[in-house]
């Protein structure tokens, strides 16, 4: 990692440990969720673990009071970092009316809060890129100072979706980061089927538009490159396509054997690369933890999604004669 990278990139100490908090925060919620799953508390778990370097880096290079984000259902380090609580994640998993995302009506990963700016995403993959292109096209128009920030997998980015938005932001010089979190997996696809160029942000220049691959393991690194993004949206000069490589750590989800498509080694090898590990050691390199402190953060944070698992199991659920409400304009 190198000696005080933070410090250049304008970082304080404080900053990056908040940062690694966060990634903490997002695998300890993560690994609660699985907990929960295979107990039959709740339906489903979709994964943030080994990508929270990427979506933790990538959020705090964001202005939380002006960006509007776009997340996909793996995103749970961005959403904690706009303002989304242990305790209403925990309500989404066990679809209590209490969850702000849906009120308990879509399964985890429907990431949405008006308040903290996160768009409401939708259960077929990538249709979150062409809105963001729309609410950074209604920005513009309104000359407001925003950017919009959105993410999907690889698999994704071979949706018509992904090329309609690449293309019509591309043209129109909009304000849009499109971030490809690539963990190497479609479900069950690996990036050699899904992919014939060499990298996702080969792509960009067929829109028009600069495209980095940066190491999604590297929180820094990817904090550098999407607030030089950010940077750019604002000062008019368009999008930018940014592919984050890390590795899924899990089963594509809590419905998927990972053991019929690919090598446990593989997996194994990739565990000795886990961000929580890296940038907890480049911390500890530059002082700002020990081992202590270190041991400290994730009592705190263990003590949060103990309370939250407890608040949202006990919560109620909604009342069934609510399931028109939101459906029909009401008078």
């Amino acid at each position: 990692m190198g000696e005080n990278r933070h410090q250049a990139l304008g970082l304080s100490d404080d900053q990056v440990l908040e940062m690694y908090k966060t990634m903490l925060l997002a695998r300890r919620i993560d690994e609660r969720m699985w907990l929960l799953n295979r107990a039959g508390k709740i339906p489903f778990v979709i994964s943030c673990q080994g990508q929270e370097a990427a979506q933790v880096g990538a959020a705090f290079a964001l202005d939380k009071d002006k960006d509007y984000i776009l997340p996909y259902y793996r995103d749970l380090g961005v959403v904690l970092t706009f303002g989304m609580t242990t305790t209403e994640i925990m309500l989404s998993g066990f679809a209590k009316a209490e969850d702000p995302n849906s009120g308990g009506r879509q399964m985890p990963g429907h990431f949405g809060q008006k308040k903290n700016r996160i768009v409401t995403g939708s259960s077929p993959v990538t249709t979150q890129v062409p809105h963001a292109v729309g609410v950074a096209l209604a920005g513009k128009m309104e000359k407001k100072d925003l950017v919009t920030f959105v993410t999907f997998g690889e698999g994704s980015s071979n949706q018509g979706d992904f090329h309609e938005g690449a293309n019509f932001a591309g043209v129109h010089k909009l304000p849009v980061i499109f971030m490809c979190e690539n963990n190497k997996y479609a479900i069950s696809v690996p990036l050699s089927k899904q992919l014939a160029c060499e990298k996702v942000s080969d792509r960009a220049i067929g829109y028009g538009m600069p495209g980095f691959t940066v190491d999604g393991n590297d929180p820094l690194e990817v904090y550098r490159v999407v607030k030089m993004a950010a940077e750019r949206g604002r000062s008019g000069l368009g999008p930018t396509l940014i592919e984050t490589i890390s590795y899924r750590l899990t089963p594509h989800s809590s419905d998927d054997d990972d053991r019929s498509y690919r090598a446990q080694d593989e997996v194994a090898e990739a565990k000795s690369k886990d961000p929580i590990l890296t940038f907890g050691a480049y911390l500890k390199e530059n002082g700002i933890i020990d081992d202590q402190l270190e041991k400290e953060i994730n009592d705190r944070i263990m003590k949060t999604v103990n309370e939250a698992t407890d608040y949202a199991e006990n919560a109620p659920y909604a009342e069934p004669e609510h399931a028109m409400k939101y459906v029909y304009a009401e008078e």
